[in-house]
């Protein structure tokens, strides 16, 4: 390990919701791809399948089931090049197992991280992404054949920012999130 820090690309990475139309490079998506299949999960179950959407119509469809009227939110999905949705799959006994224990699914904290390192790898790749939560199920299950049964996690858009540097952040100070030794 050499001694450069990471740090400018977590500054760095944002939501993006404006999009160049601009098509990715397919070596650039392949790495983020790698990116998230790399990442740890409980018991080393990684519990992810991830269906790349970039079919130009398809894409347009999987988009309108992100927003409605009710809450019209996720409109800048239709400019995005590309797609990913992560589908939650089963996990492996040891995790299940744990997971009822412990009470806690921990295939949704494994799904996060794997998102986030894909999202990572967008930005060293000069990408912008954003997850989105909100969308339509079951829509997004019979556009893109997922089983009833399985889970859609999140969808992750991809593209090149319209937006050459990132908009300023607020965060809370570290000397409101860090305690040392107790609450």
């Amino acid at each position: 390990m050499n001694d450069e820090c990471i740090l400018p690309v977590f500054e760095q990475r944002i939501s993006v919701r404006a999009f160049q139309d601009r098509p990715i490079e397919p070596e650039k998506l392949q790495r983020c791809l790698e990116a998230a299949r790399l990442a740890p999960s409980a018991c080393n179950s990684q519990p992810w399948t991830f269906i790349v959407v970039d079919e130009p119509e398809l894409k347009h469809n999987l988009a309108q089931a992100t927003t409605d009227r009710g809450l019209p939110l996720n409109h800048f999905t239709l400019q995005a090049p590309v797609h990913v949705v992560i589908v939650m799959e089963g996990g492996n006994l040891s995790s299940r197992t744990g997971g009822l224990i412990k009470r806690r699914d921990f295939r949704w904290i494994d799904i996060g991280i794997a998102a986030e390192h894909f999202c990572l790898q967008a930005v060293a790749e000069g990408l912008g992404t954003c997850m989105l939560g909100w969308f339509h199920e079951r829509k997004v299950q019979k556009l893109l054949s997922i089983p009833r049964h399985k889970a859609v996690a999140l969808i992750i858009t991809l593209g090149y920012p319209s937006e050459s540097k990132p908009r300023p952040r607020k965060r809370k100070p570290l000397t409101e999130m860090i305690r040392s030794n107790r609450y």
